[in-house]
């Protein structure tokens, strides 16, 4: 598996994201500041309710624009078996029946990868975590809800 291109469309689908924030914050502001939502009371608030809208777009476009910046720096690098998973690792488990990929990231974590079925973790999620330092052969316990399942780490790239 390229994890180059991986960690590019990870970064795709970060800057496709930065684009609708911002698009929806600018569509935001206009509303908050345009002539018909002036407020006619003290209880008409629409032009305050889309600036704070406007405003939390623009907080979440920041972010993801350092998320992206953080995700263009990652230096990318094979793991050698006998050393433990990191961030930038690319990880495969499996279980009795199936196996799953993540990849260990400095942040984005939940995004699912389309071009291979790739999940994104960060080193805190509770996944995460776990897989920090395993190497193949090494187990982790996945819980969800009241079910845990014990997986194998078969790979670390």
């Amino acid at each position: 598996m390229n994890k180059q291109a991986l960690i590019q469309e990870l970064l795709d689908h970060l800057s496709a994201r930065i684009e609708r924030l911002q698009r929806n914050a600018k569509e935001a502001h206009a509303e908050a500041t345009h002539e018909q939502n002036k407020a006619e009371n003290k209880y008409d608030t629409r032009g305050l309710e889309a600036s704070y809208l406007a405003e939390g777009q623009t907080l979440q476009a920041v972010e993801l624009e350092q998320n992206f910046a953080q995700v263009q720096a990652l230096q990318l690098r094979s793991f050698d078996p006998s050393e433990g998973a990191d961030i930038g690792a690319l990880v495969e488990l499996t279980d009795a029946s199936e196996t799953t990929w993540y990849l260990i990231a400095p942040c984005a974590g939940g995004t699912e990868l389309r071009t291979h079925p790739v999940l994104v973790l960060t080193p805190e999620s509770p996944l995460g975590k776990q897989l920090l330092g395993k190497r193949p052969g090494d187990k982790v316990s996945l819980r969800i809800g009241r079910t845990t399942t014990d997986l194998t780490v078969s790979a670390v790239l």
